[in-house]
């Protein structure tokens, strides 16, 4: 049955429905960059609390900044913006929900005015990103805003026609405070450390770039509230598709699967209101750091240390990793022995059953999640996920060994080859540059561990870390992962 409004009451018993019309909703919320992660968490909560009958005046209008979003949005456009959450699980305990919170779905390149009107609206109150980690345009390095980026320029030199999202923001607050309408709450939804504060720092260069007076003014009075977002989702693939279709019935063009497990952590801070979302399992909270480092170093950056391991083994999905012990064991001693014992105590998480939940997720079958989805983008997700961890083993004289495994499987990965010989594309946008740095194997860990946007400086001036690095490349390239897992592990024959 396609899925639409008017199909909505002939789909089959076991999937669940809205509760609500949307004749009865009004739109507050502006979401940029809708994608799997976005659909699967803020607007799947937003969806919950308005099945309660609360939060009907929080409605989603998506936000399309690229060329490729146009095709999502007639995905969801030509089924009046429904679509289907489908969990994926090894146990029975899952749903399938067809969620409503979207009402509409802007296009930057359909335009720019139009959108700029639509975020000055007094009626958006909260507008939500999901533009990946390196859409903040902050320099791991030095965590300078990096102005001369040719978009950014662009954007400081066309202020009416904006390219990129610190653009179309500051234009539309540019608008609400010429017309008297209050800011509206930047909330970010990337899964990166102290997301608010990275967006208010990129947010507030730019803005001082263009009007000093209008950056004192967000400085003022736009919120920018911290928040941990978590559930594994993988990319939508045409298997997906047909496996909801013929396993549920519902012919859905663009569907998210997700796992069962959802967890947002989000700092009560909003400037011009927000949804009850407590009521429906969000915690708010003072500070959301200490889950946030137990989620960026335990989840993300295991993550990591299996990925590249697991996709140069010659594995493609998550959970095929996790059914070869020694990678449960690799990433058991990563967890327990180089990350908790950096991690302050977090209220109300016993971290001994986070880090088993973590491998029960990470072993789901049902969702087969892509190794390639979670090795993307590298060079973005190392300094956040795994170059803090290494660095406070560095500074605390602690054995460096497993983490410098999981830089050298990138490294290796970098190859675009893995030991069976089947070659792979890397989906990094500094792809070409991190390969350069792998060509020849001569003094490969003094190029690479050199980048200061990727390692910065502690990582390059720690001898036993480079040490350690060259060991587990070399022991990568002559005796393959397994033989360099056992290695490490101690369990050499």
């Amino acid at each position: 049955m396609k899925l639409n409004r008017h199909n909505l009451t002939r789909l089959a018993a076991d999937v669940q429905l809205p509760a609500y019309s949307p004749a009865e909703t009004r739109q507050g919320i502006a979401h940029i960059g809708v994608g799997g992660f976005h659909r699967a968490h803020q607007a799947y909560y937003t969806d919950a609390l308005m099945n309660t009958g609360e939060g009907l005046d929080w409605s989603i209008c998506g936000v399309g900044l690229r060329a490729e979003d146009r095709r999502a949005r007639d995905d969801l456009a030509g089924q009046d913006y429904l679509f289907t959450l489908f969990e994926l699980g090894d146990d029975a305990a899952t749903e399938v929900r067809v969620i409503g919170a979207i009402s509409d779905m802007l296009l930057a390149e359909d335009g720019a005015q139009a959108l700029i009107d639509k975020l000055a609206s007094p009626q958006i109150r909260i507008v939500s990103l999901t533009i990946t980690e390196g859409g903040y345009c902050i320099d791991d390095s030095s965590g300078e805003f990096m102005a001369q980026l040719p978009q950014i320029q662009h954007d400081l030199a066309h202020p009416r026609q904006p390219q990129t999202v610190f653009g179309f923001l500051c234009a539309a607050l540019a608008q609400r405070r010429a017309a008297g309408v209050p800011a509206f709450t930047l909330m970010s939804c990337d899964n990166l450390p102290h997301n608010g504060a990275v967006t208010r720092k990129a947010l507030l260069a730019f803005a001082g770039l263009r009007d000093v007076d209008l950056r004192d003014w967000i400085a003022a009075n736009v919120s920018f509230p911290n928040a941990m977002v978590d559930r594994i989702t993988p990319m939508t693939s045409t298997a997906h598709r047909l496996q909801l279709h013929d396993e549920h019935g519902v012919d859905d063009a663009w569907p998210v699967v997700c796992e069962p497990f959802v967890q947002w952590v989000l700092e009560d801070k909003f400037g011009n209101g927000r949804p009850a979302w407590e009521k429906v399992g969000v915690q708010f909270t003072d500070d959301v750091t200490p889950y946030e480092d137990m989620k960026i170093k335990l989840l993300n950056g295991s993550h990591l240390a299996l990925t590249y391991l697991g996709f140069l083994k010659g594995y493609r999905f998550v959970h095929e990793t996790m059914a070869d012990p020694l990678f449960v064991a690799f990433i058991r001693a990563y967890m327990d022995l180089d990350v908790t014992p950096q991690l302050a105590p977090v209220p109300g998480i016993d971290l001994a059953d986070y880090k088993d939940t973590l491998v029960a997720r990470f072993s789901n079958r049902a969702i087969a999640d892509q190794l390639e989805r979670v090795c993307s983008d590298g060079s973005s997700k190392l300094p956040k996920f795994s170059v803090p961890s290494i660095n406070r083993l560095i500074a605390d004289g602690r054995d460096t060994e497993r983490a410098a495994l999981v830089v050298a499987a990138w490294a290796r990965y970098l190859k675009g080859v893995d030991e069976n010989g089947d070659t792979y594309a890397i989906p990094d946008p500094r792809a070409a540059f991190c390969q350069a740095l792998v060509t020849d194997d001569d003094r490969v860990g003094q190029r690479l561990l050199a980048v200061d946007a990727i390692f910065g400086s502690a990582i390059p001036h720690s001898p036993a870390f480079v040490e350690a690095f060259e060991r587990c490349y070399t022991s990568l390239r002559d005796h393959g992962v397994t033989r360099t897992l056992e290695r490490v592990l101690g369990r050499d024959s």
